[in-house]
């Protein structure tokens, strides 16, 4: 089993800067055979022949090269390290040259008028990219002209990711010494502080939290004139593109109508007593009148249990054969191929993610696995996008990817089989503490990222009034989303007015809502499969599906209708009779 990246999967062949120059004349070759004509842009076989060579361009020699990936993927195990930045700057700078070269290509099919389109996207020949022609046409009005593109693309790096990587940088590299379980204290890194913020041990989980606020408080300044400078150039690409909600951008990526995202949210925050009533009951069980912020997490009951990698991944290795043959041995090729980097480390990036580049390279996930329960569900949930992935490589080049909006379909149906796993043997005080951790990791996926979500909304609205956001303005915003979802038995004050600070997933505006629609709609393939085994290859089509169709029309080939409101509120039923079940056990147990 590797449990570090193995970089040799992306240096296979012909080296980075022969790669780099055969791109470029590949690149320069599509450029010369199609840019300046106009027939592919009124016969559709001709379109046909010009899509072909697009895809071919796009599949091989992408912006998402060996190189690219070798580098970016390099900077998260060591985000303060500047030869490795500067390399994956040039690498970034060449990819964005190559882009805005190319980019009359679109362009130009965005402006084939309305009347015409229908006979492109009926044509049989391009059956294949009916789907990407269709969202090119949804979103020309969005579109600006070719030097305009070059100028928004150049200036992404500076005016965007430049600021979000220092932050993140920052954090990356902070330590403190913290006590750990058994009260020895050693120097730890941000990371890991972060993994013992959920510690059983409350004298732990607080030294944690006391440090870790430091290091928020410390970098809350930058981050002020960050998440400013990163709002401000999103209010001018908005107002540049024609949109007219902060989140309208978000929406048009991910290939879902705003009335969908609006459905869910409202359903989630009318149900955000659900959220309450657990913390409330987690309170209780942990002998708390109130917990604070940092507490939120912590598990209740057999805390102390500890999952080595080798037992985590036996459990989710089970549990994936079980649904489907393939599923395990995509986890157990990851293994033993290096895809996985396992382990916290001074430098690393903190969290976990999955991510892909084009379709003829390999998957990676990130872990930063600290032994514990919450652990086992990262690892399902992070397989479950690297399985969606690796089965949707059979799309084309232009069809291969997935849409934010059920990005997290893959991941939490994933997870939540694992946490079904590890219930089903457990005697009841233990079945109590996993039914628990199941409710907390539903309330956050659910309702801790829809409040962010609205946080999201409320910022964007008030920066673009006001101008400017100070840290105490921000932070207030932040405290009364975060309210409102947990309710009065979470202490919003000590350190938390900082907490989105470190939050990225705010940077990667209005993203959050997309964990919640994954996992309500992963909770209606669940029950297809619990009535029927049979149903999981419905599920594998889903997975293999990539962008080729619309998510809602996926869905709706499954049975599946993500436009009514009720579909979400059957998913928070079921989630209310989860908690429902647990105050009673806790109850019989004699807990409350």
């Amino acid at each position: 089993m590797e449990t570090t990246w193995d970089f040799s999967l992306l240096e296979k062949g012909k080296s980075f800067a022969e790669k780099r120059k055969e791109w470029k004349k590949v690149a320069a070759d599509f450029v010369k055979k199609w840019k300046g004509r106009k027939d592919y842009l009124e016969k559709p076989s001709v379109m046909r022949e010009a899509l072909d060579d697009y895809e071919k361009l796009c599949g091989d020699y992408d912006g998402n090269t060996e190189e690219y990936s070798y580098y970016w993927l390099k900077t998260r195990l060591d985000e303060n390290d500047p030869e490795l930045k500067a390399k994956f700057l040039k690498v970034d700078s060449f990819s964005k040259e190559i882009e805005n070269d190319t980019s009359f290509f679109v362009l130009g099919i965005s402006k084939i008028p309305r009347e015409k389109q229908k006979s492109f996207l009926e044509f049989g020949e391009l059956s294949d990219y009916r789907h990407f022609l269709e969202r090119i046409f949804e979103n020309a009005k969005h579109y600006l002209s070719e030097n305009e593109e070059k100028i928004m693309n150049l200036k992404s790096t500076s005016s965007y990711s430049s600021w979000v990587k220092m932050v993140s940088g920052f954090l990356a590299k902070e330590e403190a010494i913290v006590p750990d379980e058994s009260g020895k204290k050693s120097k730890r890194n941000f990371s890991e502080i972060t993994n013992l913020l959920r510690s059983g041990n409350k004298e732990v989980r607080d030294s944690a939290a006391k440090e870790f606020n430091k290091i928020l408080e410390k970098y809350s300044d930058t981050a002020e004139a960050e998440i400013n400078a990163i709002l401000n150039d999103k209010k001018v690409n908005d107002e540049l593109r024609g949109f007219k909600r902060p989140d309208k951008a978000r929406h048009v990526a991910d290939d879902i109508d705003s009335e969908v995202v609006d459905s869910l949210v409202k359903a989630v925050s009318e149900n955000f007593h659900i959220s309450k009533r657990f913390y409330e009951l987690k309170a209780k069980l942990l002998g708390l009148k109130k917990l604070e912020y940092h507490e939120r997490n912590v598990s209740y009951g057999n805390s102390d249990r500890k999952y080595s990698y080798h037992d985590s991944f036996e459990i989710v290795y089970k549990v994936f054969k079980d649904l489907d043959a393939e599923f395990a041995e995509i986890f157990r090729r990851f293994n033993e191929n290096g895809q996985i980097d396992v382990f916290p480390k001074k430098g690393k990036s903190d969290g976990a993610f999955c991510t892909y580049f084009h379709n003829t390279s390999p998957v990676f996930v990130m872990l930063n696995h600290a032994d514990t329960l919450h652990d086992v569900g990262t690892i399902a949930h992070e397989m479950g996008h690297a399985i969606n992935f690796e089965l949707m490589k059979k799309q084309n080049s232009l069809n291969f990817g997935t849409p934010l909006s059920t990005a997290e379909v893959a991941s939490t149906f994933m997870e939540d089989f694992v946490n079904k796993e590890l219930a089903k043997h457990a005697e009841d005080e233990s079945r109590l503490s996993l039914m628990m951790e199941k409710l907390n990791e539903e309330v956050s996926t659910i309702m801790r990222q829809v409040a962010c979500y609205e946080f999201e909304q409320e910022m964007h609205k008030e920066f673009r009034e006001k101008g400017y956001l100070s840290k105490n303005e921000i932070g207030k915003i932040f405290q009364k989303h975060m309210k409102d979802y947990m309710g009065d038995f979470v202490e919003q004050s000590g350190g938390s007015e900082n907490w989105w600070v470190y939050w990225g997933h705010i940077r990667t505006f209005f993203y959050v809502y997309s964990y919640a629609s994954g996992l309500l709609i992963s909770k209606s393939l669940q029950r297809m499969v619990k009535s029927d085994s049979k149903n999981i290859s419905k599920v594998k089509n889903f997975l293999s599906a990539g962008l080729s169709k619309s998510p809602k029309e996926i869905f709706m080939e499954l049975g599946i209708d993500i436009t009514r409101k009720e579909f979400w509120s059957e998913g928070l039923k079921e989630m209310e009779d989860l908690l429902n079940e647990t105050e009673s056990l806790a109850k019989e147990l004699g807990k409350i």
